[in-house]
């Protein structure tokens, strides 16, 4: 197999991988909305079996169950990716180091998911493991693309420290929407846009972000006073205003300043995403955080994660050693 074409497939299976963490995300959302993340008690198995058995409480073990085997294949890929770029490390443009990062995120993010169920859904699990597949979903996504173009204009590579700014925002946004989820503080104000009938509610801040309380706590349900999850939920719409004005900025901002065509692409995609999530949001309080819409509402993050590295993606130049031409179905070029 030539060259050109070994890249090709490596980026046609980060690609398949990218698309398959997508849909691990979002199964992963399903399973916590549904409480069915104490569905089986053991890992990997349930209670003991490969398929869950019929009896009591079978639906919530089949979505866990689901969500494990759809996030077993996909720790498959990566293994494929990693034993393909080790195979082909000699060939021009092909990435390694990203790949073994890659690796290593997988292996956490599969210590943290039997840590959700031993440790009772413990929230500061719950959301690591959120971001680590968030995290997983960005580096597949970045390796499925070819590389950028080398002759930014200074204009354009004026952009590049903000859209790191803004990266930071949206990680930490993502957090506090994972937290905002693990400690059920969603339904907490259930207007719009005030909360509670109020601009200020009384609020607990000293209880609402404690990331530790010992072990042995089940979390399922919450355990959390009404206040506090007021407050986690206020912070979590304080950050959407403004990490969403912040990438909406740097996404006009990069329509300004484009001087190709992906990079306007990359720009206007953002600047969607970005509504499309404030909306959905809107419309969870409207309608009373239906199951769909909140499940949307993550599957909304994993687009967001993906417009953000495709603006990267087409900010950042390429190394020499990258510039090799490839058929790809979305260039950064």
């Amino acid at each position: 197999m030539q060259p050109v074409q070994r890249l090709f497939w490596f980026r046609r299976i980060a690609l398949a991988g990218a698309l398959l963490a997508a849909v691990v995300v979002t199964l992963g959302a399903w399973v916590r909305l549904t409480d069915a993340g104490l569905g089986c008690p053991d890992w990997p198995g349930c209670y003991g079996h490969v398929f869950p058995q019929a009896g009591q409480g079978f639906s919530r073990a089949l979505h866990e169950m689901i969500h494990r085997y759809f996030a077993t294949t996909l720790g498959l890929v990566i293994i494929t990716l990693l034993s393909f770029a080790v195979a082909n490390r000699r060939v021009r443009g092909q990435p390694l180091a990203p790949v073994v990062v890659l690796f290593v995120v997988v292996c956490v993010q599969g210590a943290l998911g039997a840590f959700t169920v031993t440790l009772l859904l413990k929230p500061l699990i719950v959301t690591g493991h959120l971001l680590g597949g968030l995290t997983t979903l960005g580096i597949l996504w970045w390796l499925s693309m070819a590389p950028g173009r080398r002759d930014l204009t200074e204009r354009e590579r004026g952009l590049r420290l903000y859209a790191l700014i803004c990266s930071m925002l949206l990680i930490l946004q993502i957090a506090l929407g994972g937290w905002t989820s693990t400690n059920y503080a969603a339904v907490a104000c259930p207007d719009l846009p005030t909360c509670q009938g109020s601009w200020w509610p009384r609020m607990d801040y000293r209880d609402a972000f404690v990331l530790w309380r010992g072990l042995g706590v089940d979390y399922e349900g919450g355990v959390l006073t009404n206040p506090a999850r007021i407050a986690i939920h206020l912070t979590h719409r304080i950050g959407a205003i403004v990490a969403g004005s912040a990438l909406i900025f740097l996404g006009i901002a990069a329509l300004m300043r484009a001087n190709s065509g992906a990079l306007r692409r990359a720009a206007v995609f953002l600047i969607g995403a970005v509504l499309l999530q404030i909306s959905i949001g809107i419309a969870m309080v409207h309608w009373g955080f239906p199951l769909p819409l909140a499940t949307m509402h993550n599957a909304g993050a994993a687009l967001l994660v993906i417009a953000m590295v495709t603006l990267l993606r087409a900010l950042w130049p390429a190394p020499s050693i990258a510039m090799v031409p490839l058929p790809n179905v979305h260039r950064s070029k």
